[in-house]
């Protein structure tokens, strides 16, 4: 490459310029979709927006579905009507902020009670949080 700089070097002027254009051309590239001129290392077209080439990562990221602790219906029912008024299920599902909510406000006042009384009522035998 430094030899084919050497060359272009030592021609006129407009030999100087066609240089500098192509040194652009191998910076750059043009886009698949618009054909417009994007960087060369870019992934994404800079004018029309969209995927011009696949991201190249070394690690993998795995999601594991989302599931959370699992929990059993029966206890955090049980800890609901006994303990509700105190957010000890809240305690029991992980839900500390909650907990410590429904600790200072006696379950919402009861009315939360009730509600997550219910809502607990209709979920699976084990549930996940």
């Amino acid at each position: 490459m430094s030899i084919i700089l050497t060359f272009f070097y030592f021609l006129e002027n407009n030999d100087i310029i066609f240089l500098e254009k192509l040194g652009d051309l191998m910076r750059n590239k043009y886009c698949k979709y618009c054909g417009e001129t994007i960087p060369g290392d870019a992934v994404v077209c800079t004018h029309c927006g969209r995927q011009v080439e696949v991201l190249k990562t070394t690690s993998q990221v795995v999601l594991t579905g989302g599931l959370g602790q699992p929990k059993d219906k029966i206890v955090a029912l049980l800890l609901c009507f006994f303990l509700g008024f105190l957010g000890v299920h809240k305690f029991y599902e992980g839900k500390v902020g909650m907990g410590v909510l429904y600790l200072f406000t006696m379950g919402l006042f009861g009315i939360g009670v009730l509600v997550d009384f219910i809502v607990l009522l209709f979920k699976p035998s084990i549930y996940y949080v």
